[in-house]
């Protein structure tokens, strides 16, 4: 074995290298990092470069604009965030045995989310930390942004991959929903198992404007280069399941919105897409650069046991 290979290998890796490279992942640049952890920005391109020393990888791409995870980069920030998230978790074990948590949270949610993902988490949460006062605040996401990066939210619950102020916030995916398409049980496109993005197109839109859903898919239509034609847009997920049931349109949305009966009793059918698209991933989200307290630590380790134990959808 090299001197160099004993050397690395004998050099002790430590938690201010993690936070300062998970600060520079979650900013994309050493400066945002900087202004974050209120840390000069030498000492934190030089943790970060014995880090990467240390572990052999190159971590980062520099450019002028930014620092970019590389592969082994990406690979690290999983570790690397388990790593913080056990000393968390340690921690807060000792102080919650001397004393139990308690004061107030201010949880944000989306209308959609609200509805699919709030009371089991919610029920985990109160039976955790029964002395914690849940404040809920249910709005639309610019709202909730906006509440966020004021400080009168501790966290969110929401559509994390359509944010509208990415650069103040930080998002950490519980689940990634494929879309598919709905349809009624005797449409054209039902006789086929899978459909194209070309063929949805052919075919009138029932369209849902609810937690940037529409905009996701906006952007799909507009990088195909297809047009469609919408027969109604609407906010309420009963509306959109009721049309597309007898038959006056289809809907491309999100599996986790899916059920199979109208409340009219009406069969909605629904089909894999052919072409690659994006998934709407519900996460939480919470202001960039803010020290979470206790309660949200908890909260968040809550909302992560719950994704960890739900079945992904196929």
């Amino acid at each position: 074995m090299s001197n160099r290979l004993r050397t690395k290998m004998n050099r002790h890796l430590t938690l201010k290298q993690f936070r300062y490279f998970l600060a520079v992942a979650e900013s994309d640049s050493v400066a945002a990092a900087s202004r974050m952890l209120n840390i000069a920005q030498s000492a934190i391109t030089k943790s970060v470069l014995e880090l990467e020393d240390a572990l052999g990888l190159q971590l980062f791409e520099r450019s002028p604009k930014g620092m970019r995870l590389t592969p082994e980069g990406h690979r690290f920030l999983v570790k690397a965030r388990r790593v913080i998230g056990a000393v968390a978790d340690a921690t807060r074990g000792v102080q919650q045995a001397a004393q139990p948590l308690g004061g107030t949270l201010a949880v944000g949610v989306t209308s959609l989310v609200a509805g699919y993902y709030l009371s089991e988490l919610f029920a985990r949460f109160k039976r955790t930390c029964p002395g914690v006062d849940l404040h809920v605040v249910e709005d639309a996401p610019p709202f909730l942004e906006h509440l966020l990066i004021n400080g009168e939210l501790d966290i969110a619950i929401m559509v994390s991959n359509a944010l509208g102020e990415p650069q103040a916030l930080v998002a950490e995916t519980l689940t990634r929903s494929p879309n598919r398409v709905w349809m009624a049980a005797d449409h054209p496109l039902a006789a086929q198992p899978e459909v194209s993005l070309a063929e949805c197109a052919e075919h009138d839109q029932i369209v849902l404007q609810a937690d940037r859903i529409e905009v996701l898919m906006r952007n799909v239509w507009a990088r195909h280069q297809l047009k469609t034609r919408a027969v109604l847009k609407t906010s309420s997920l009963e509306a959109v399941r009721s049309l597309v049931g007898v038959g006056a349109g289809l809907a491309v949305l999100p599996d986790f919105l899916y059920r199979p009966w109208t409340l009219d009793a009406e069969h909605v059918e629904v089909r894999t897409l052919r072409d690659a698209v994006p998934t709407v991933d519900v996460g939480l989200v919470w202001r960039r650069g803010s020290q979470p307290r206790a309660e949200v630590l908890e909260f968040i380790e809550v909302a992560r046991d719950q994704s960890r134990s739900r079945r992904p959808v196929a």
